[in-house]
């Protein structure tokens, strides 16, 4: 059953060249250029900032955050890089719509808390701005549909920044998956499966909220309130892109559930021991939360979340068909016809380089030194030739709510009793007919 937009929601639960050890980036032949805003200069949009200052096709007009430390580290960029004429945006929460009014900007970068993104998202669009937002684009349903009809009805684009389908062996997979390697796709699986114990880069800190830095200001209070797959873009990203979701296939259905929460309590304990404030707080997200997918063809997709216990970083990916299999965690693959040996894994490392993407052949040396290996380049270069071409960006406004949704949607399911729920359809039925689109241009 397809329900509509409406009924759904209602009957849901609900920089440049001076940048030390940076190439400078020059673009093809045109000599358009992207005049830009950004909106949010933490840990991620600092990053963002100087990849955009790399560029000779960008002009950064405008910048905004309340984080004082934050505006001082981007005019330190800006500066730096001889930037003189942009605006400063950083006096109160509103001010981004400031920004977005702004007569002399072509698009806005979003890189600020989740529960901000869709308000800015949305102010942005319908003040005739394109829109590139980090992951995810929503936080709500309601938000994704907002998003969706806010973007065809005002022609404004709106692009979530999913880097990870930009990574070089996500890429090459995704090669293998269409020049046919695997054989017909029967199942996927991918997650974000990341030790975030209240902050990045494995800080023993116990304090989150206003008393803390960087990410555990804000991220760590979802894991209080909600309890679902709050961070599923970068693993349903790329699985998206190999099973052709919203381009001749979609989900239908989805389940999820929840384990027991002790791993952020366990961690205030012996961080700051049992009498720390923050022990007495009830977090509600379980510490392994496992979704699964079904899709109109006829395959499926788990996806897990896994944050709050110690571990090894994994996106889990794995790609799996009638002719083989891929296990990112094992940097592996078998081919029933092209492995030497029947029934045992072989290096995948040949394969990805055999199959490497048109884009990192072309666009290895620009990438160096850009955040996450390279990718970080890649998808804003996306963005900023959509933008220049005036085209419609590779990862639109459809796949972004569609990918997004799974949040919400985990988070229904779980409170129904693990339950399964009906996937929307943001596309209205044009999922049959789209045409694959994504990673098909050497170009961006």
């Amino acid at each position: 059953m397809t329900l509509d937009r409406r009924t759904f929601v209602q009957s849901s639960t609900g920089v440049a060249a001076a940048v030390a050890g940076f190439p400078y980036v020059r673009r093809r032949q045109d000599d358009r250029r992207v005049r830009m805003g950004l909106i949010g200069i933490g840990d991620r949009g600092t990053g963002t900032l100087r990849l955009m200052l790399r560029r000779d096709d960008v002009d950064v007009r405008a910048i905004c955050d309340i984080d004082p430390e934050a505006i001082a580290r981007g005019r330190e960029q800006l500066d730096e890089a001889g930037v003189t004429d942009y605006g400063v945006y950083d006096q109160q929460e509103d001010d981004f719509r400031r920004v977005v009014e702004r007569d002399d900007l072509d698009a806005v970068l979003i890189a600020t808390p989740w529960e901000w993104h869709a308000p800015m998202a949305l102010a942005a669009m319908r003040s005739g701005k394109w829109v590139a937002v980090e992951v995810p684009v929503a936080v709500t349903l309601e938000e994704c549909w907002e998003l969706v009809e806010t973007s065809e009805e005002t022609s404004m684009p709106c692009m979530m920044m999913e880097n990870v389908c930009y990574r070089r062996d996500v890429m090459a997979m995704l090669n293998m998956v269409r020049d046919g390697l695997f054989g017909e796709l029967i199942h996927a699986q991918c997650g974000y499966q990341h030790d975030l114990r209240f902050g990045f880069k494995f800080r023993p800190g116990v304090e989150f909220g206003p008393n803390a830095s960087g990410p555990a200001r804000w991220r760590t209070q979802h894991s209080v309130t909600r309890n679902g797959d709050v961070y599923p873009t970068h693993g349903i990203g790329p699985v998206s892109n190999f099973l052709d979701i919203n381009r001749g296939n979609r989900f239908v259905t989805l389940t999820s559930t929840a384990s027991k929460a002790r791993g952020l309590h366990q961690h205030i304990v012996e961080h700051g021991g049992a009498d720390h404030p923050n022990a007495n707080v009830e977090f509600k997200l379980g510490d392994v939360v496992t979704t699964v997918l079904s899709c109109a063809r006829g395959e499926t997709v788990v996806i897990m979340h896994d944050t709050n216990l110690p571990r090894p970083y994994s996106l889990n990916f794995r790609v799996q068909g009638t002719k083989g299999i891929w296990m990112d965690d094992l940097r592996s693959v078998y081919f029933e016809e092209r492995s030497a040996r029947p029934h045992r894994w072989e290096e995948a490392r040949p394969y990805q380089d055999e199959f490497d993407h048109a884009l990192w052949k072309r666009y290895t040396s620009d990438a160096e030194g850009a955040g996450h290996g390279g990718m970080d380049f890649f998808v804003l270069h996306a963005f900023v030739e959509s933008v220049k071409r005036r085209v419609p960006p590779p990862i639109d406004v459809y796949q972004s709510a569609t990918w997004s949704a799974v949040s919400a949607l985990s988070e229904q399911s779980i409170a129904l009793g693990n339950h399964p729920v009906v996937f929307p359809d943001f596309t209205a039925g044009k999922w049959a007919t789209n045409a694959r689109d994504f990673g098909l241009s050497d170009e961006f």
